[in-house]
């Protein structure tokens, strides 16, 4: 498919692979609905605030993450995610980054040489009761620079999807034996 974005290739993805103990259709809603999102989504240091949230190709999920701690360092920081496909329930893309209040796309200031946009592909599996989701990361239209902040930062990303991952467990344990 030929999307107008120039991709670097696989050498500078990040790629995540984890299982999760439900069934394919409650993870593919729980990790799409705005309604959902809002109990997991961002660094588990953080809880977010919602300001848009259209779950549908051409969609915006416009979110302020904020320090879980109020005592804590920090700021508050804004992210946008634009929905590209949503094919229930076996895989979704959308494209991350920062932004500003309104929704507008930013440099984030504390990273400037950040990839200005992420695009993610999510794929959902079966497996024995549980679903496998494979999450690919890649920057979007960035230069050899950002490229290369990007990949120096997969440690990072792999830990903070880690600790967001693990919130989420802890999200869809609450849901058990619930219609969600």
């Amino acid at each position: 498919m030929n999307t107008g974005m120039n991709i670097p290739g696989d050498n500078v993805a990040l790629t995540i692979q984890r299982r999760f103990d439900a069934p394919r259709d409650l993870v593919f809603r729980t990790m799409v609905e705005p309604d959902h999102l809002r109990h997991w989504w961002g660094p588990k240091e953080c809880t977010i605030t919602v300001g848009r949230a259209e779950a549908k190709p051409g969609g915006v999920f416009h979110y302020c993450m904020h320090p879980r701690d109020a005592g804590a360092a920090g700021m508050d920081v804004w992210g946008r995610i634009d929905y590209r496909e949503i094919e229930a329930p076996t895989r979704f893309a959308f494209v991350n980054g920062f932004a500003d209040e309104a929704g507008n796309r930013i440099r984030y200031p504390l990273l400037p040489m950040w990839p200005l946009e992420v695009l993610n592909t999510v794929t959902l599996e079966d497996d024995s009761g549980g679903t496998v989701m494979t999450l690919h990361s890649v920057p979007i239209d960035a230069s050899p620079a950002e490229n290369g902040t990007f990949l120096a930062g997969h440690p990072s990303m792999q830990m903070g999807f880690a600790g967001m991952y693990d919130v989420y467990e802890q999200y869809l344990a609450t849901l058990k034996g619930t219609a969600a």
